[in-house]
């Protein structure tokens, strides 16, 4: 049995890295050549400004009093510069939303593992073309662009991580920083030589990260006043920045602005996921190649965030980021129609380069008669497009080069999603494939352990019982691979299957039990619930032990309204926390009363008991943190020390509490409630019970959403613990949050059949369990996607 649960779970372990393997790969590639306009560009220098977690309408709307909060802004709106939405894509973070604004592309999923200081592949940006960039901003930001860039031309300067406190009195200090190191910057440049050469160069950068609008958003909501007043002073400060740049390079009309944002942000201060309000920024771009303003009340130049790196790129003459998929808006720029065909067929070549070495790896490991081209652009249709378009150029008809030209991009990106998808159908179907025949492999154990069934021996079976017939399959399937030139994981996932289905085809059973409703549907948790509190009406036990059955059906038609309750975008509610805890007190109590008399516990059981019971209490620290941070006065230090003892407490100190099945199950459900009462200042709707069902299993890890509820950033929930930025250790506490219930049912489960059950139940139950743990991971593994927000999954 040991054997079979190791194998199981390296079986599933494989198969969860294939995921990874087939669908969150880098869709980067690298050996394509620069491509950069030939005409001169309009401006020297370009100024980029991005306001983390601005909002669009909370910068375009007036206030409540008619006026505007941005009113330098909203001058060059009117006056000076063109201005629109730009629409961001999911998740809606800031190390995405940075690389999509300077590197033009959406980076793929595998970044989350290495947070925001370090890229898991090395890509071009517009900093990396340009001759100089200086940056400043958060620690968190900038290192990344700086840490890609080829040679020593990308400056960055950071205050001290340790500024990041969401519990600050004053997050827009922040943004003062920023605009006082660049004064002071600008000023130095005055008297020092070297520096003021440099500056005069042209193709140079100038990137401010300003974090201020962003934490305050996250402490005090997008409507707060700290938040609309940081809208203010950022405003102040652009209008004060732009006229000492101006200033200082003699008003000479080379310079360019840029001022957006990375994501929005929701009413209730998260984002992460794909509300309007999360992806909508505002774009503002004035200045030297720009298109003046035109009396608008609302946006008309919506563009996709990736647009952004390309327009930047030609307004300064640098070649377009090498990954760049951002498509040039010529409606921003303001200049003649041939350098804007030009511009336009740049950036075409620049995203076909990309599609060429995309086929060109792809062919190279695949067999000829196997490969399949993109038909829409085929070797001879990317030659016809581009000598059109070049006659087209050369006979100044700009109009139809550029429409060209966007074709032409249009069918390199889908053939960019074609070659990077090209394996999925058949790593997919192996993957699949090893389910199924897993899925058979552990039914066939449990008909053969418990049901003793047995059939005579076939010819089929006498041939599926050579090892040969294994080896050559083998064989085969490895030869196929090599010739391919697979990388080594494909072995796995291809050779896998082999020895499982060797053993299955012995017998010849299958079985497939989709059973995943409910996981898409929570309401289908509420029917069953509700099914369920019928249970001891329907078995006959209510008449036999009345006051169990009546709390049986209470507390299951409680739990039946938590699927029911939205997942996010819900105010704090701090009196439902404390009256979890009130109420965890109660039954503990409640036990140890009616169990005082049926068992009796050494002193230092009762004792620990009895800490247990009190450490509940804690559910008021998330009473008095939230008080404290709404009166502006920090994460108070007893309530942090209360908080990560009790945490660092809840992980030992059942396993010393009494042997005693009962007792031990209470010790473990204290612990973990008291951390999951910390854990809740933010939300406060995933609640669980025991229960002695696998029902009850899935209703704690779905009944109110699912693990992607954390895609939606929100460091709300771990307040009681730090206040600082930090993503690592953030988000392995909600982690925690989401698991504890699962925890507390499986225990429970676990308890029910070491008391109730017999040895050989409790292994078949498990063997059944695993079976239908695969069927279940095959419906899902089809509904995985490498794009959009997770946050719906398992939460309709």
């Amino acid at each position: 049995m040991i054997m079979f649960f190791l194998v199981g779970l390296l079986v599933h372990v494989i198969f969860f890295i294939s995921i990874f393997d087939i669908y969150f790969t880098s869709p980067l590639v690298h050996g394509m050549a620069p491509q950069v306009s030939p005409l001169p560009p309009p401006a020297s220098r370009l100024l980029l400004v991005v306001a983390d977690g601005l909002r669009a309408d909370s910068l375009y709307k007036p206030d409540a009093n008619g006026s505007t909060r941005a009113p330098y802004l909203r001058s060059v709106m009117e006056e000076t510069g063109s201005w629109g939405v730009s629409h961001t894509r999911v998740p809606t973070e800031s190390r995405p939303g940075h690389v999509a604004l300077i590197a033009g592309f959406y980076e793929d999923v595998s970044a989350v593992a290495k947070g925001w200081k370090e890229n898991p592949v090395e890509f071009d940006s517009v900093f990396n073309e340009s001759r100089h960039t200086w940056c400043w901003g958060s620690p968190d930001i900038l290192p990344m662009f700086a840490k890609g860039a080829s040679g020593d031309h990308v400056y960055t300067y950071t205050y001290p991580a340790e500024r990041e406190d969401f519990a600050s009195t004053d997050a827009s200090r922040l943004d003062t920083w920023v605009f006082d190191e660049v004064k002071s910057f600008l000023q130095s440049a005055r008297v020092n030589s070297s520096l003021m050469s440099s500056l005069q160069k042209d193709q140079n950068v100038f990137f401010l990260h300003l974090l201020g609008i962003d934490t305050n958003g996250h402490a005090h909501r997008p409507m707060s006043q700290e938040y609309l007043e940081n809208i203010r002073l950022v405003d102040s400060g652009v209008k004060e920045l732009v006229s000492m740049v101006e200033d200082l390079f003699d008003n000479d009309g080379r310079t360019a602005y840029v001022f957006t944002s990375d994501h929005g942000m929701t009413n209730w201060g998260s984002h992460g996921a794909g509300h309007p309000s999360e992806t909508l920024t505002p774009l503002l771009v004035w200045g030297a190649g720009v298109h003046t303003a035109q009396r608008v009340t609302e946006p008309q130049k919506c563009v996709l965030q990736a647009d952004i790196a390309p327009l930047m790129s030609s307004l300064i003459g640098v070649p377009i980021p090498l990954n760049s998929v951002g498509v040039l808006p010529l409606q921003y720029l303001n200049n003649s129609d041939q350098f804007k065909a030009e511009s336009m067929y740049s950036n075409a070549i620049q995203i076909l380069e990309q599609f060429k070495v995309k086929m060109a790896q792809k062919k190279e490991t695949t067999l000829s008669f196997l490969f399949t081209p993109y038909q829409l652009l085929t070797e001879s249709r990317q030659a016809e497009f581009i000598n059109k378009a070049r006659v087209l150029i050369q006979l100044e008809e700009y109009e139809e080069a550029i429409s060209l030209c966007r074709s032409l991009i249009g069918h390199a990106l889908e053939g960019l999603s074609y070659y990077h998808t090209y394996d999925r159908f058949f790593l997919g179907c192996s993957v699949v494939l090893g389910f199924t025949g897993w899925t058979s492999y552990v039914v066939l154990v449990i008909l053969k352990t418990h049901a003793s069934l047995r059939r005579p021996p076939t010819p089929t079976d006498q041939m599926c019982s050579q090892p040969c017939v294994c080896v050559e399959a083998t064989l085969l399937i490895g030869m196929f691979l090599i010739i391919q030139r697979s990388p080594v994981t494909y072995y796995i996932y291809c050779l896998l299957p082999v020895p499982v289905w060797y053993s299955v085809l012995k017998d010849c059973y299958c079985v497939c039990l989709p059973q995943v409703v409910s996981f898409f549907y929570r309401a289908m948790l509420t029917v069953g619930l509700a099914v369920l509190s019928l249970w001891p009406l329907l078995s006959g036990l209510y008449s036999k032990a009345k006051f169990r059955s009546l709390s049986w059906v209470l507390c299951c038609l409680f739990l039946a309204t938590f699927p029911m309750m939205p997942v996010v975008g819900r105010e704090a509610n701090i009196h439902m926390v404390t009256c979890a805890g009130v109420l965890s007190l109660l039954i503990s109590t409640f036990y140890l009363w009616l169990a005082r008399k049926r068992t009796t516990l050494h002193l230092t059981d009762r004792y620990l008991l009895i800490f247990q019971v009190t450490n509940v209490l804690c559910a008021y620290v998330p009473t008095s943190t939230h008080s404290s941070l709404q009166l502006k006065q920090g994460l108070p230090l007893l309530n942090q020390m209360i908080s990560w003892t009790t945490l660092g407490s809840s992980l030992f100190v059942p396993l010393l509490s009494s042997t005693r099945l009962f007792h031990r199950l209470l010790s473990i459900f204290l612990s973990l409630t008291a951390t999951y009462l910390l854990l809740s200042l933010r939300l406060c709707s995933r609640q669980s019970c025991p229960g002695c069902q696998v029902f009850f299993i899935i209703t704690a890890f779905f009944g109110t959403g699912n693990i992607a509820s954390i895609n939606s950033f929100d460091p709300a929930s771990v307040y009681c613990f730090l206040t600082v930025f930090n993503p690592f250790i953030m988000g392995g506490l909600m982690m925690w949050k989401v698991i504890i219930p699962f925890i507390i049912v499986m225990c429970t489960f676990e308890t029910i059949q070491l008391w109730k059950c017999h040895h050989i139940l409790h292994h078949y139950l498990v063997l059944l369990s695993s079976s239908l743990h695969p069927s279940f991971l095959q419906h899902f593994f089809f509904l995985v996607q490498d794009y959009g927000s997770w946050l719906d999954i398992g939460t309709r």
